[in-house]
């Protein structure tokens, strides 16, 4: 009896060394995005937090839509944050093995860096004029919503410099030369 088998893929490249700076940014930018999440998990649940009434309701109208969004939005930047972590990881690099046709393969650094620069600007653009949230109106807002709002989004400042730092440290670290 013939027995066939399917050869075993390429040994990946070796994972050059990520610095420690590296693996702490990367693990600090899943943390920032946590406060704001939670607090829009609390609005989807129906808790006001911070809003006056009518605020609330323009924030997350009655429905499905209004707190289907806010959860939606609570995963999509948590999920945003967690990707940053594919610049000090392994499959940053290189495709895992349990990934059907693809495991095993180099990743090309322009797949990894292109999305990371656009991540940077976009949320440069987003979370940058937060860092100004006090001087802001905030007429939907009772006082001290406002200002623990305000803590709760001012780590989102720290996004795109950091994910900027995690970008240059791939880039170098994958050896890429041409701009």
């Amino acid at each position: 009896m013939t027995v066939l088998s399917r050869p075993a893929p390429p040994a990946p490249p070796a994972i050059r060394h990520v610095p420690r700076w590296a693996h702490l940014a990367a693990h600090t930018i899943t943390l920032l995005a946590l406060p704001s999440g939670v607090w829009r998990l609390g609005l989807a649940l129906g808790f006001h937090l911070g809003y006056t009434e009518e605020g609330y309701r323009t924030v997350c109208p009655p429905g499905f839509w209004g707190p289907g969004y806010l959860v939606l939005l609570a995963v999509l930047s948590e999920g945003a944050a967690l990707l940053a972590l594919g610049l000090v990881r392994p499959w940053g690099e290189v495709v895992p093995l349990w990934v059907p046709f693809a495991g095993g393969r180099t990743i090309p650094p322009a797949a990894v860096l292109v999305p990371a620069w656009a991540g940077v600007a976009v949320l440069a653009a987003l979370w940058t004029p937060l860092a100004a949230w006090w001087s802001m109106p905030a007429d939907d807002m009772t006082p001290t919503g406002h200002t623990v709002v305000g803590f709760l989004y001012l780590p989102l400042v720290a996004w795109a410099p950091l994910l900027a730092a995690l970008a240059v440290a791939y880039r170098r670290r994958r050896g890429v030369t041409k701009p």
